[in-house]
C-alpha cells in the first residue's frame, strides 16, 4: 500500500479500494458506494492517518471500508428493527445510542423503561412458526435489547436474520459471564488440535482456562509479549517477528490480546496486529474490558472479535456477572451464536435488564473514571514517588502515548480535546497527559523493618478507607487488589514473573467518588504502610 500522508492520499486510496469492496455489499453500485463513503471519509481518515513519517500501515481492514459504505444505508433504517426503535443513527452520538438503542416503550402500558420478560417459552401461530422468540435459552427480549446496544457502541450496526422465522439479530452475543464467553470463543474458533497465540500478560481467569482447561481439550497455545513500546517501525517489527515465529502452519487459528493488559497495563497496537493476523489468515480477538467501548472500539481498528467482561465497566455497578462478544463477521457470530445456545451459557433476563440500565450512563461514568484516575496517577507520580512511598506508577494516560491516543475513538478524542486534553508539544499528536480508563498499577516500596514487601502491601490495603480490598473492577466504587495473591494467584511463579507480577504490585480500579477524598485516602494509607511499627 502507498504511504498515506494526507486526506487527499487517503481518499484516493479508499476510492480505489471501493470497487473491490462493493462486490460484497448487496445492492450497492460503485458510484453509490463512493457517494456514501465520501460522507464519512474525513472521520475515517482522522483515525488512520499516520502520526509520524515512520507510521506506514500495511493495509486497511476491509470491514473499515464496508462500514463507511454501509453507514448511510444503515442510517436510513432503524437501529433496532426488532423493537422498532425510532432513533436513526444519522444524528445520534455515542451517549445518545447508549440511552436509546435497544430501548422501547412498552406497547401495552407505554412504560418508558423496557419491562423484564421472564417467560421461558413463547406461543407460536402455527407449529414451527413463531415471531422470533421460541425458547428463552435461544433468545429473550431483554437479551436481544442488550445485544443490540452492545453491537452499536462497538461499531457494528448491521442486523441479520439467520432464518425466515428469525428476527433481525445484531452481531453481538451476551453470555452468563466473561469466562463463558472466553470458553466459547476458544473452543469454537480454535478447537481440539488447534493452536492460538496469546498475550503473556492476561487476566488470571483466561490464564487459568488456557492452562487448566483448554490444554486438556487438545488446544495448545503460545504466550508472547505482543505489546508495542512506542509507535516506531522497530517496535512493530519486534512484535511481527515474535508472532511469525510462533505460528504453527495449519494449526494456529487466532491471536488473543488484552489492551491495556491486566495488570501491567501494557499496550497493544491493534491496527498493526490486525494487519499481521489478516496476512496469516488468523482471527484477532481483543479483550476490551479494561477500557470499555468509550475509550476503545477494537473492531474499527481491525479486530475480528471483541470480548468484554460486562460485569466490569459496561454494567458498572458491581451487581451483574455477564460477558459479551461482538464480531463484524457473520460466519463467526453465527458459529458463536449456535454454541451460545448449545452450551446454554446465557444470562438471565434480569441480568440483561440490569446491564442495559448500567450501560445508559457508560459515557458519564467513563469520563469520571478517566479524569479521576489521571489525577490519582499524577499524584502518585508527583507526590507519592517523591515521598518514597512507592517505586513506580503505571497509567497509560500519563505517558502521552501516541498508540493509546490514536486508538481512542474519534468522538471520544474530540470530547477530551474540548475538555482541554489537547496536544501541547509541536509535532506531537497526543497530549502529555489524558484520561485513559480507570485502571492504575503501582509498586509499593518495602518499609524499613518489614520482612517483605508483602507486609507493606498488606498494611496499605487494609488501611484504605474508601478503596475496598476486593477483586474485580469497573464499578462506581474504588477497589484495590494485590494481583499476585488475588486475581492472578493461580499463575505459576514463572508466569507471574513474565507478566511483571510480584507481591509489591498493587492494582487500583478508580471509582467515581470525589477525587480529593480518594487521594486523601491513599495518602493516609501509604503513610501508615511506610511505618513498619504500625
Amino acid at each position: 500500500m502507498p504511504r498515506i500522508e494526507n486526506q487527499a492520499d487517503g481518499i484516493s486510496y479508499l476510492e480505489n479500494k471501493l470497487p473491490m469492496a462493493s462486490a460484497v455489499t448487496a445492492g450497492a453500485t460503485g458510484d453509490s458506494v463512493r457517494v456514501g463513503a465520501r460522507k464519512s471519509i474525513n472521520s475515517f481518515l482522522a483515525i488512520f492517518l499516520p502520526y509520524s513519517p515512520q507510521h506506514n500501515p500495511q493495509s486497511i481492514h476491509p470491514f473499515f471500508i464496508l462500514t463507511i459504505m454501509n453507514k448511510d444505508q444503515e442510517r436510513d433504517g432503524h437501529l433496532n428493527a426488532s423493537s422498532q426503535s425510532q432513533h436513526p443513527l444519522r444524528d445520534d452520538h455515542f451517549a445518545t445510542r447508549l440511552v436509546h438503542v435497544g430501548s422501547k416503550a412498552d406497547p401495552t402500558t407505554k412504560a418508558i423503561i423496557t419491562p423484564i420478560s421472564l417467560s421461558t417459552t413463547y406461543s407460536q401461530s402455527q407449529a414451527g412458526v413463531h415471531s422470533g422468540f421460541e425458547y428463552a435459552r435461544s433468545l429473550n427480549p431483554n437479551r436481544l435489547d442488550l445485544e443490540t446496544v452492545i453491537a452499536s457502541i462497538e461499531g457494528v450496526n448491521s442486523l441479520h436474520a439467520p432464518s425466515p422465522n428469525s428476527l433481525p439479530l445484531p452481531n453481538a452475543l451476551a453470555f452468563s459471564s466473561g469466562s463463558a464467553a472466553t470458553a466459547t470463543i476458544i473452543n469454537g474458533l480454535v478447537g481440539s488440535g488447534g493452536h492460538l497465540i496469546a498475550m503473556s500478560d492476561l487476566y488470571g481467569g483466561t490464564h487459568r482456562y488456557l492452562n487448566q482447561v483448554a490444554s486438556n481439550l487438545g488446544i495448545s497455545f503460545t504466550m508472547l509479549d505482543l505489546s508495542s513500546k512506542d509507535d516506531s517501525l522497530q517496535s512493530f517489527d519486534q512484535v511481527t517477528q515474535r508472532v511469525k515465529s510462533a505460528i504453527q502452519p495449519n494449526l494456529t487459528k487466532l491471536i488473543w490480546v488484552e489492551t491495556p493488559t491486566n495488570p501491567a497495563l501494557k499496550l497493544v497496537d491493534i491496527h498493526h496486529l490486525s494487519n499481521l493476523a489478516r496476512d496469516h489468515q488468523l482471527i484477532l480477538v481483543v479483550d476490551n474490558t479494561f477500557l470499555s467501548s468509550f475509550y476503545q472500539q477494537p473492531i474499527l481498528l481491525g479486530a475480528d472479535v471483541v470480548i468484554h467482561s460486562a460485569t466490569k465497566y459496561l454494567n458498572g455497578h458491581s451487581d451483574v456477572v455477564l460477558g459479551v462478544v461482538i464480531s463484524p463477521h457473520q460466519h463467526l457470530i453465527e458459529k458463536l451464536r449456535f454454541l451460545q445456545n448449545a452450551h446454554g451459557a446465557v444470562p438471565s433476563p434480569f441480568d440483561c435488564w440490569l446491564a442495559q440500565r448500567g450501560l445508559k450512563t457508560l459515557e458519564l461514568r467513563m469520563l469520571r473514571h478517566g479524569t479521576n484516575a489521571l489525577q490519582v496517577a499524577s499524584w502518585f507520580q508527583d507526590v507519592a514517588i517523591k515521598s518514597g512511598w512507592i517505586n513506580q506508577v503505571t497509567y497509560i494516560g500519563l505517558t502521552g502515548s501516541q498508540i493509546a491516543w490514536r486508538q481512542i475513538p474519534l468522538e471520544t478524542r474530540e470530547k477530551l480535546i474540548n475538555m482541554g486534553y489537547a496536544p501541547t508539544q509541536a509535532g506531537s499528536q497526543a497530549p502529555n497527559r489524558f484520561p485513559y480508563g480507570g485502571m492504575i498499577s503501582f509498586r509499593i516500596r518495602k518499609a524499613n523493618g518489614d520482612n517483605s514487601v508483602l507486609d507493606t502491601a498488606n498494611r496499605f490495603l487494609t488501611n484504605c478507607r474508601l478503596f475496598a480490598l476486593a477483586e474485580s473492577l469497573g464499578g462506581i466504587e474504588s477497589l484495590a487488589s494485590l494481583p499476585a495473591k488475588m486475581t492472578h494467584a493461580s499463575l505459576s511463579a514463572e508466569a507471574k514473573a513474565e507478566s511483571g507480577i510480584d507481591d509489591g504490585l498493587i492494582r487500583l480500579s478508580v471509582g467515581i467518588e470525589d477525587v480529593r477524598d480518594l487521594i486523601k485516602d491513599l495518602e493516609q494509607s501509604l503513610i501508615k504502610a511506610s511505618l513498619a511499627e504500625i
